[in-house]
């Protein structure tokens, strides 16, 4: 249990960690979101879509269909934050309420299938990594002063876990619990392949990049 709690937000931590010593996004960050990307694919694959169609759920696709469609909806107020681009105005000092709730919503709807399965846990905490870092360094090249830096990413850090929480100790929704999970695994379906073509320049796969995408598949299947 507190695993899963710790493990989401300690990733949080790692990702801002990592942004105070680099000060930029070097090329090793877009491999790392290749990997997450291909892991989590792999992680929805070989396991999230087998359990989902095997529950008896009726309406697996409508949820999945409509994860994918709310994802596409976050992205529009995100810039694209969930797959590692972010568009925002750096001059503001106003806190960036819209990507800070897109982001939250990802993040807490991300928390549910975590209850249930340590292979989504760790597709989650190696997504959110890269993903930290780059919202990191966004938050500290822009304008907001530190406490709104540090308490963006402690609130959007707290999400996840929240959202394991309600998936775990809510009854209520434990009768939902199979279209829930496939909504979430839309979402994770629209960002794992967004991540895989947009981490790449022009949408063109080099050598490494793409050895990086196999290993990402690859720990994904054996995990």
């Amino acid at each position: 249990m507190t695993v899963l709690i710790l493990l989401p937000f300690l990733a949080i931590i790692l990702g801002y960690g990592a942004a105070r010593v680099l000060q930029r996004v070097s090329p090793g960050v877009n491999y790392l979101l290749a990997f997450s990307g291909a892991f989590l694919l792999a992680i929805i694959f070989f396991e999230l879509l087998p359990e989902l169609f095997a529950s008896g759920e009726p309406h697996i696709g409508t949820a999945l269909m409509l994860g994918m469609l709310l994802q596409i909806a976050l992205d529009y107020f995100s810039k694209g934050a969930e797959h590692g681009h972010i568009h925002q105005d750096k001059s503001t000092q106003d806190f960036p309420l819209a990507l800070f709730l897109s982001l939250s919503i990802h993040a807490l709807i991300e928390g549910f299938p975590v209850a249930h399965s340590d292979h989504v846990l760790w597709g989650v905490v190696i997504h959110k990594i890269p993903i930290a870092l780059i919202l990191s360094l966004f938050l500290i090249q822009s304008n907001l002063s530190t406490g709104k830096q540090l308490s963006f990413l402690l609130l959007f850090g707290l999400m996840t876990p929240l959202g394991t929480l309600l998936a775990l100790y809510v009854p209520e929704l434990s009768p939902h619990k199979a279209f829930i999970n496939a909504l979430a695994v839309g979402v994770f379906l629209h960002v794992a392949t967004t991540i895989l073509f947009e981490s790449s320049k022009d949408h063109q796969f080099n050598r490494i990049k793409l050895l990086v995408i196999l290993s990402g598949a690859l720990a994904g299947y054996l995990i």
